[in-house]
């Protein structure tokens, strides 16, 4: 309801989750090379433009479970098939100069490379997801999608040293992936299928490995710069912004100096033997390339601007003032009361004054003012279930967690007394970490 004791659009107040600002901070992410000897890995893709409010359910939907290690779920991205069969078409076009004598069975082999590559992408993951774990910090998920892998950390580091241990150890992992199968090449012909995938791996993994390190968020490098300048200064949100700049710049960089190195031949191929096809195609994957940075970037900023304000964003604050009413309450006049008491929402009690349900906004908006005298309340009410009652002391972090762990549109919120306080709206939670990202520091 608004001040005047209209319902408000319903479209403002269903939501079921509220919002998730820690996933967005600690995203973890390997990306593949579109060829084994290819000229740039991509790192992060943004997660999210403002903070989410996905239920796990809907996170969970967002590919095909393959497994838990280390009791963490890995999905596969829908995406994934997408450019698993540009990397089987692009190596396998390699192949055929190489080992001509494969014919049609080459593209076998290079579906086993895009698959074997994205094992090591899930190595990188693991890592991050095997440090995140030591340091005591919920890993929700492992997602290997188009632009490599990710692992959603929920919540930051709480210090500078394990903040740079949990960003290197995925390249660190990478590179020791790329030593690997330079050792094994030196066991078999280079002129033979074995030979040939090996290469194609330790080159994709050096790729992915020396990317990750490049010093701007949201890549790992990003995040041990970050890591540094928060222990130089003190503060974690002078390194977040240092690191979100050097990305932003790196992103610059990206999508001019990646074009001028495939044209002036920096990167192996004859300039007389790029055509114009290849011009585009490497100007677009640039351009790709340094919009996922530098969006990426500005994420980091936003979300490091949330974590500031989490503390100020409390229960107490951001609820609505109800008045009691009993279920058979016409809705006319429960209305009339709110008006009357200045509140916003209304919560059902028994005989003896104890909540026992919230009416629910989007129920009163479908309810024409001519039916509502005739309409008790208790019908348009859903009953308190475990978890729907909130302290008006929590805040912060520790709100959405609490939140998060019974989905509602609606929490009854009280005093430490038991004492009804009134009702938090998940929608004014959301439009409260939406304004929170949105001012400037």
């Amino acid at each position: 309801m608004d001040d005047s004791g209209k319902p408000q659009d319903p479209r403002e107040s269903v939501q079921h989750r509220p919002p998730e600002p820690s996933t967005e901070t600690e995203e973890r992410r390997a990306t593949p090379a579109d060829e084994p000897t290819g000229d740039a890995a991509e790192n992060e893709a943004p997660r999210t433009t403002a903070p989410k409010a996905e239920a796990p359910d809907a996170k969970k939907g967002g590919g095909i479970l393959m497994g838990r290690p280390f009791g963490v779920p890995v999905y596969v991205a829908p995406s994934w098939f997408v450019v698993a069969a540009l990397i089987t078409w692009v190596f396998g076009g390699q192949l055929e100069r190489v080992l001509p004598e494969l014919g049609a069975a080459r593209y076998l082999v290079s579906l086993f490379f895009a698959v074997a590559f994205y094992g090591s992408v899930l190595v990188h993951e693991l890592a991050h997801t095997v440090a995140a774990l030591r340091f005591k910090l919920p890993v929700r998920r492992i997602q290997l999608q188009f632009f490599g892998g990710v692992s959603e950390i929920e919540k930051e580091s709480d210090t500078p040293g394990r903040e740079f241990v949990l960003a290197f150890v995925g390249p660190l992992l990478s590179l020791v992936l790329a030593g690997v199968f330079a050792l094994g090449m030196r066991l078999v012909a280079p002129d033979t299928v074995p030979g040939v995938l090996l290469a194609g791996l330790m080159v994709s993994n050096l790729i992915v490995a020396v990317f990750n390190l490049l010093p701007g968020l949201p890549l790992d490098g990003g995040r041990m710069l970050r890591a540094v300048v928060w222990k130089i200064t003190g503060k974690p949100m002078t390194g977040t912004v240092a690191a979100a700049w050097v990305g932003r710049a790196l992103a610059v960089t990206v999508l001019i100096g990646l074009p001028l190195l495939t044209h002036t031949g920096a990167l192996g191929t004859a300039p007389e033997e790029i055509g114009g096809t290849d011009s585009l195609t490497d100007a677009l994957l640039a351009a790709i390339l340094a919009a996922i940075i530098w969006t990426g970037a500005g994420n980091s900023l936003r979300m490091a601007r949330l974590r500031e304000r989490l503390p100020d964003l409390t229960a107490r604050t951001l609820t609505r003032r109800a008045v009691p009413v009993e279920a058979d309450t016409p809705l006319s006049e429960a209305l009339r009361r709110a008006n009357d008491a200045g509140a916003r929402a209304l919560v059902v009690v028994d005989g003896q004054g104890s909540p026992t349900a919230l009416v629910r906004e989007a129920a009163i908006v479908g309810v024409p003012d001519h039916r509502r005298p005739w309409v008790p309340v208790g019908t348009l009410a859903q009953d308190l279930k475990d978890g729907m009652r909130v302290s008006a002391e929590l805040a912060g972090e520790d709100l959405l967690e609490y939140l998060r762990a019974t989905p509602a549109t609606e929490y009854l919120v009280v005093e430490e007394t038991g004492e009804i306080y009134g009702v938090l709206s998940t929608a004014d939670v959301e439009r409260a970490f939406v304004s929170a990202m949105a001012r400037p520091s």
